[in-house]
C-alpha cells in the first residue's frame, strides 16, 4: 500500500486553493506500488505500469490501402494516359510471389502486400480495362498514392503506449495490432468508505422520527468504481469521537485511501477532523471552493483519508475536483484536467472573491448561441440541481459577478465523473 510520512504535505494556510490542493496530490500522492499483468481484454480503464513497445512494425509490410492496380511510378507516360499489361493478382493474405516486370501493373486488393517494384496504386473506379486485359491509368497521380509504408503508423522498437497512460479502446486496438496479449498495469487502489451521522439511514431502513436516507456513501461508491477504485463499504458511523477515530485506524490500515462524508465542520457533533488529528496529522480541512469549503484531508498511519461535506453537491464538487485526480495518482496515472466549453451566460450572479465556484446550469441553444441557464436553487442539500442540469460553469477566485451574455466555462457532468 501506499504509505506517506505524516509531514508529506506543506500547506500551514487557513484556505486553500483548489489549485494548491491538485498540486499536492500530483505531486506527493505515489501510485500504488503493485503491479499485475491482465489479459489485453481486461486491461480497459487500467493504468498501465511501464511502457510497451511495438514488437513489430505496424504496418507489417508495405501494402495498398485500397483495390485497384499497382505499378511502378517511373513506368507513368508524364501528362497523357499509360496503358500497361496486367501481369500478377494479389489478394490481401497471399504473398507476392515475385517481382512485377517493368512496365506492367498488378491486380492488388485492400491490404495486400506491395509486389517489389512497384510503389503506386491506382482506385481501380479511375481505371479503364480495355477489353484485351490492359489497363488505362490517368496522368497526374503522385508517386506513392494509396500505399501504406511498412512501420507507417508505428516503427518497431518504439513506445507504442506510454506507462501512465489509462487503457482505452482505442489502446486496446493498437495493442492487439501489435500482437500484444497481455500488459502490467497497476494494481486497482482500493478505498474505504464511511458516512457519519446519527441521522443516516440506509435505503430500504425504516426512516423513523428526524432521519433521513444516506445518499452520499452511494454517490461515493460509484464515482470512485469510475474512477477504477476497489470499494470497500463501511457503512455509517456514530457520532462518537473516540469510535470514529478507532474506524478510521482499522480502515487505514487495510486500504490506499479513506473517504467520509459529513462532520468536518466546527459543531460540537463534527468530530472527523478531530478524529484524524487524533490518531494522525491534518494536513488541511478547508477548502476554496463552493460548494464543499469544509474538506479535511488528512494521514493516518501513512494513509491518505479526505473528509468531505455532508452536502451531497458539495460531495459531487469536491470529488469532480479534488478526489477523482488523488485517484487517478494512486492508480498511477497522471491526472488530467477536464476541458472547458465556452457557452453564454443566460443569468446574473454576483460572487464573493477567494473561492472558486461551480453553478449548476442547463444548456439550451438559442438563435445559434449556447446559453447557461442556472438551476433557480442554489442549496448544497438540492440533488435535483444535479439530475436536472447539464454541468457546471466553472467561476474563478477572482470572480465578483456574472452578466447575462457573458463569456464562461462549462464542464458537462460526463467530463467530471
Amino acid at each position: 500500500m501506499v504509505q506517506l510520512s505524516s509531514d508529506a504535505f506543506a500547506f500551514g494556510g487557513d484556505l486553500m486553493p483548489v489549485h494548491a490542493a491538485l498540486a499536492l496530490v500530483v505531486e506527493t500522492i505515489p501510485p500504488v506500488p503493485e503491479t499485475e499483468r491482465v489479459p489485453l481484454v481486461e486491461a480497459d480503464g487500467r493504468f498501465l505500469a511501464a511502457d510497451v513497445f511495438a514488437p513489430v512494425n505496424l504496418p507489417v509490410f508495405d501494402n495498398t490501402a485500397v483495390d485497384g492496380y499497382a505499378v511502378a511510378h517511373a513506368s507513368l507516360n508524364a501528362g497523357v494516359v499509360t496503358v500497361l499489361p496486367v501481369g500478377a493478382r494479389i489478394a490481401a493474405g497471399q504473398a507476392a510471389s515475385g517481382s512485377v516486370a517493368a512496365d506492367t501493373a498488378a491486380r492488388i486488393f485492400t491490404g495486400a502486400p506491395m509486389p517489389p517494384g512497384t510503389d503506386t496504386v491506382f482506385m481501380q473506379e479511375d481505371v479503364v480495362v480495355r477489353d484485351d486485359g490492359r489497363v488505362e491509368l490517368p496522368p497526374g497521380l503522385e508517386k506513392g498514392a494509396n500505399c501504406r509504408p511498412k512501420g507507417e503508423d508505428i516503427a518497431i522498437g518504439s513506445v507504442a503506449v506510454p506507462a501512465g497512460r489509462r487503457l482505452e479502446p482505442r489502446d486496446i486496438a493498437l495493442l492487439a495490432a501489435l500482437g500484444v496479449t497481455d500488459c502490467a498495469v497497476r494494481r486497482r487502489p482500493r478505498v474505504a468508505v464511511f458516512s457519519t451521522g446519527d441521522e443516516l439511514r440506509n435505503p430500504g431502513e425504516a426512516l423513523g422520527e428526524a432521519a433521513i436516507y444516506d445518499s452520499n456513501r452511494f454517490s461515493l461508491m460509484a464515482m470512485l468504481k469510475r474512477a477504477g477504485a476497489v470499494v470497500t463499504d463501511l457503512g455509517i458511523l456514530a457520532d462518537d469521537r473516540d469510535i470514529t477515530a478507532s474506524r478510521l485506524e482499522d480502515a487505514a490500515g487495510q486500504h490506499d485511501l479513506v473517504l467520509t462524508s459529513g462532520g468536518v465542520s466546527t459543531g460540537e457533533e463534527d468530530h472527523v477532523r478531530a478524529a484524524i488529528a487524533a490518531r494522525g496529522s491534518i494536513v488541511f480541512w478547508r477548502l476554496g471552493i463552493k460548494p464543499g469549503r469544509p474538506v479535511a484531508m488528512g494521514i493516518i498511519n501513512g494513509t491518505p483519508l479526505i473528509g468531505l461535506p455532508g452536502n451531497p453537491v458539495a460531495v459531487f464538487v469536491t470529488f469532480a475536483h479534488v478526489l477523482r485526480p488523488l485517484v487517478t495518482a494512486l492508480a498511477g496515472g497522471k491526472p488530467v484536467p477536464p476541458v472547458a466549453m465556452t457557452v453564454q451566460a443566460g443569468f446574473d450572479y454576483a460572487k464573493k472573491p477567494g473561492r472558486r465556484e461551480y453553478v449548476r446550469v442547463s444548456l439550451e441553444q438559442r438563435h445559434g448561441v449556447t446559453l447557461a441557464l442556472k438551476y433557480p436553487v442554489d442549496g448544497a442539500g438540492v440533488l435535483t440541481s444535479l439530475t436536472r442540469t447539464d454541468g457546471m460553469v466553472e467561476l474563478p477566485e477572482d470572480c465578483t459577478s456574472v452578466c447575462a451574455g457573458d463569456a464562461v466555462s462549462f464542464f458537462a457532468y460526463s467530463q467530471l465523473i
